[in-house]
C-alpha cells in the first residue's frame, strides 16, 4: 500500500519495547505517519478509537495480546457503521497471542511492523456475545477457569505453556457443570467440562481447539467435552484429536449461533477476559471488521474479500 496515515496503539506495560521505538522510526523514514498512543487504563482503548475514527484515521495497529486485541473490537463495534472503514492490525506483545499465531503473524517486531503498515485488510467474521464481541474464542467451564486463575507471572514464566500444566492440575478434581446448549441443530442437556465457542483456531495458550475453524465462513468451530472418569481418559484423547460429529465425550460441530443456560454462573471468557455468566446468545456476524493479514493466512477462506472483490489467495 502507499505511504499512509496509521496509529499504533500500545498496551502501557510494552510501551518500552527498544525494537518497537526502532521499527517505527525506520518506517516513518519511508514515508509513512505513524502516531503512537499507549494505553494506560481501561477506558483509553474506547477514546483512541474514537478519536481513530474522528480523525479520519484508515489503519490503527494494536500492540498487545489477545485482550488488547479485543479491548479494541468492543471499542470499535460502539460505532458498527465504522467497523468496517477502520482497519485493524495487530502487534503481538501478550503472552499467548493466540489469534496472531493462528493467522500467521510472527511475533518478530520488525515484519510484523511492516505486514501491518503494508499489508492488506480483509473482511473476516467476529462474534456477538450478548452485548460483547469477540474475534478469537470463548472458552467455558474449566478451561476458562484455568485462564482465569492463572498468575501473570506464571504466564510469563511459562509461556502458553502455563495454562496446560494448571489445567491437568485442575482437571484432577474439577466438577463439570450442568446445564443446556441449544444450536440450530437441537438442544444438549448433561454435564459439559469444556466448551470451546471458536472463531479461530486456537486459544488458552496454544491450544488447537477447532484446526478446522476459519475467520471469514460465516460460521463458528463448537467443541463440547462431556464428563468423564479417569478410565475415560485414552478414549478421550484420541477423540479430542479425531475432532468427530459423533463421539462419546467430546463433540465437534459448526453452527452460526449457540444459546448457553445454566442454573450457576460458570467460568467463562471472550479472548481470555473473564466473563462468568449464566445464559448468553453467541451469533456470528459475518465479514464485520476488515483485519490486517498474510495474503497466505491458513485461518482465511479459499476465497476471500479483499477490497471488496473477490479473489482466490
Amino acid at each position: 500500500m502507499p505511504t499512509t496515515h496509521i496509529r499504533l496503539v500500545l498496551n502501557g506495560k510494552k510501551a518500552t519495547n527498544a525494537d518497537i521505538r526502532l521499527s517505527v522510526m525506520a518506517l516513518r523514514k519511508q514515508g509513512h505517519t505513524i502516531e503512537v498512543r499507549v494505553t494506560w487504563e481501561s477506558a483509553d482503548m474506547l477514546r483512541f478509537i474514537n478519536e481513530a475514527i474522528a480523525d479520519n484515521i484508515q489503519r490503527v495497529v494494536i500492540g498487545g495480546g489477545d485482550g488488547s486485541l479485543n479491548e479494541a473490537l468492543n471499542a470499535l463495534m460502539q460505532q458498527p457503521q465504522q467497523a468496517n472503514v477502520l482497519e485493524i492490525a495487530v502487534l503481538p506483545l501478550g503472552t499467548a497471542n493466540d489469534f496472531a499465531t493462528a493467522c500467521g503473524i510472527t511475533n518478530n517486531i520488525y515484519s510484523t511492523m511492516e505486514l501491518a503498515v503494508h499489508g492488506d485488510s480483509y473482511a473476516i467474521d467476529i462474534i456477538r456475545a450478548n452485548n460483547n464481541y469477540f474475534i478469537n474464542a470463548a472458552v467455558a467451564g474449566f478451561g476458562a477457569q484455568v485462564t482465569a486463575e492463572t498468575p501473570d507471572e506464571l504466564k510469563d514464566f511459562l509461556g502458553g505453556g502455563a495454562y496446560t500444566l494448571i489445567g491437568l492440575a485442575k482437571a484432577l478434581g474439577f466438577k463439570p457443570y450442568q446445564g443446556s446448549i441449544t444450536t440450530e441443530k437441537g438442544t444438549f442437556n448433561g454435564d459439559i467440562v469444556v466448551g470451546a465457542i471458536c472463531n479461530n483456531k486456537q486459544a488458552g495458550g496454544g491450544q488447537m481447539l477447532a484446526p478446522k475453524a476459519l475467520i471469514n465462513d460465516g460460521l463458528m468451530d463448537i467443541t463440547l467435552l462431556k464428563s468423564f472418569s479417569t478410565f475415560d481418559i485414552p478414549v478421550v484423547i484420541d477423540e479430542i484429536h479425531a475432532m468427530s460429529h459423533e463421539a462419546q465425550f467430546c463433540y465437534h460441530f459448526q453452527t452460526s449461533w449457540l444459546e448457553i443456560d445454566f442454573p450457576i454462573a460458570i467460568p467463562l471468557n471472550l479472548d481470555g477476559e473473564p466473563y462468568p455468566t449464566k445464559q448468553m446468545r453467541f451469533e456470528v456476524i459475518p465479514k464485520a471488521i476488515r483485519f490486517v493479514l498474510p495474503q497466505d493466512c491458513p485461518c482465511l477462506y479459499q476465497e476471500t474479500q479483499k477490497s471488496g472483490i473477490d479473489i482466490p489467495l
